[in-house]
């Protein structure tokens, strides 16, 4: 099944194809560019520890980390090293697992067909064994060493478990030391059968490409899945959260912070546009031209990195702003006095209708990206949605969606304050 998925306000398209194989394909004929990326992924990440198939009797609980894992072994077969077969053909190739996805994706100039050959053969051949697994333990015990001493990486985790009771996304997407020590080759191949169907997956590739030499490559590689009925469930998570605020003293040159609201998870459309809102009450907590941010930047609260970031998937939802300061507190303090005003006065439009305007031009030039419109096609996939539906949506957003947002989700009693705090000298 085939068919052209369009922007009604760009004219932008795409293909879309149900492959025989189960798998979904998304392909960008972008003439004129030289270069191309690939991505090929499926829909698990670090916070899938608990699922079944349709015919398993009982969910299988995974240690946590093993998506992580799993990616690792997958560069290895009995042949060779998949890098090994990339580096002769020009390409670069690379993976990443997050809280709900695994990609792995190459980027070339020339050789695109060769390379797609490659990254379509070597995810569908995994190959586990008890030495290989305990040889990649020390690798990733060492990831999960240098991560935990990054001041970045541990003030959002630290945040993120102050939120989060039992949902996994509380946990690093490398697991702990004792969670991928319970790892076995057995749960390796469990996770991979149920999780890299090609019915959970997706490919998208973009740039200079042909969509029927594409399709002839996928024709030849893919092989049949039969759709096994994946359930993915999570542990019950209550809306409040554990503690207000979390501060920890480390060797850094500046203390830096995560301010974020727990919200309410969404899915589909539903979390689409509670994105778009929230990244609009976003870029209103952290307009430069604000008198809340002259005024701290004056009294040298904030500087230059202060920022928002939205942060969502499957069962979470969060609006974060981050920074460096040495007054977090008054940032605090700010930040919710601020919300208080939108909700009681409103939200300007002219003000509303500038950052509009700003959002929809870099959505525009991510279509001018070759990699950014793999990663676009793939993600909105994932999410249930067509790649245009972001530009789209955005299009109809009105201040008032961005003032409910506000009203509903950025309480003071959902609010968590994470500090790293540089050490007197």
């Amino acid at each position: 099944m085939k068919e052209i998925l369009s922007s009604s306000h760009t004219g932008d398209s795409c293909i879309h194809v149900k492959h025989k194989s189960g798998l979904d394909i998304y392909i960008a004929e972008m003439n004129g560019f030289s270069s191309i990326e690939a991505i090929f992924g499926t829909k698990y990440g670090s916070v899938n520890t608990m699922f079944r198939n349709r015919d398993d009797k009982e969910y299988t609980v995974v240690p946590e980390g093993i998506a992580h894992f799993l990616e690792h072994k997958l560069f290895e077969n009995e042949d060779c090293e998949v890098f090994e077969l990339y580096a002769k053909t020009g390409a670069s190739g690379n993976a990443y697992t997050s809280f709900d996805k695994t990609c792995y994706t190459f980027s070339c100039s020339k050789n695109y067909q060769e390379n797609l050959k490659i990254l379509l053969d070597f995810v569908q051949k995994p190959f586990f064994t008890q030495e290989s697994v305990d040889k990649e333990l020390g690798i990733i015990g060492q990831e999960i060493q240098m991560t935990n001493d990054s001041p970045e990486w541990r003030v959002m985790f630290n945040m993120l478990g102050c939120m989060y009771h039992a949902h996994p996304v509380r946990i690093d997407i490398a697991g702990t030391q004792e969670s991928i020590a319970q790892i076995t080759p057995e749960l390796l191949y469990k996770c991979y059968d149920s999780f890299y169907n090609l019915n959970n997956m997706v490919l998208s590739i973009a740039g200079n490409v042909k969509a029927d030499e594409v399709l002839a490559i996928c024709d030849e590689y893919l092989r049949p899945c039969e759709d096994k009925g994946l359930e993915m469930v999570f542990p019950e998570e209550p809306d409040n959260i554990v503690k207000r605020e979390i501060r920890e003293k480390e060797n850094v040159g500046a203390s830096i912070f995560n301010l974020g609201w727990k919200c309410r998870p969404a899915s589909g459309m539903d979390r689409l546009k509670k994105n778009i809102a929230a990244a609009m009450a976003g870029e209103f907590l952290t307009d430069v031209s604000s008198e809340m941010y002259q005024k701290m930047l004056m009294e040298g609260i904030i500087n230059s990195t202060f920022a928002y970031e939205v942060f969502s998937g499957d069962g979470f939802f969060s609006l974060i702003i981050s920074g460096e300061s040495e007054d977090s507190d008054s940032i605090r303090e700010n930040v919710i006095r601020e919300v208080k005003r939108f909700i009681s006065e409103g939200i300007p439009e002219k003000d509303f209708r500038r950052f509009q305007k700003g959002m929809y031009a870099g959505l525009v030039r991510e279509l001018n990206n070759v990699e950014m419109v793999a990663t676009v096609m793939s993600g909105a996939h994932m999410d249930g949605l067509s790649p245009f539906d972001t530009i789209d949506r955005l299009a109809e957003l009105t201040p008032q969606d961005v003032l409910d947002f506000m009203s509903s989700e950025l309480s003071d009693d959902k609010l968590v304050l994470s500090v790293i705090e540089r050490m007197a000298e």
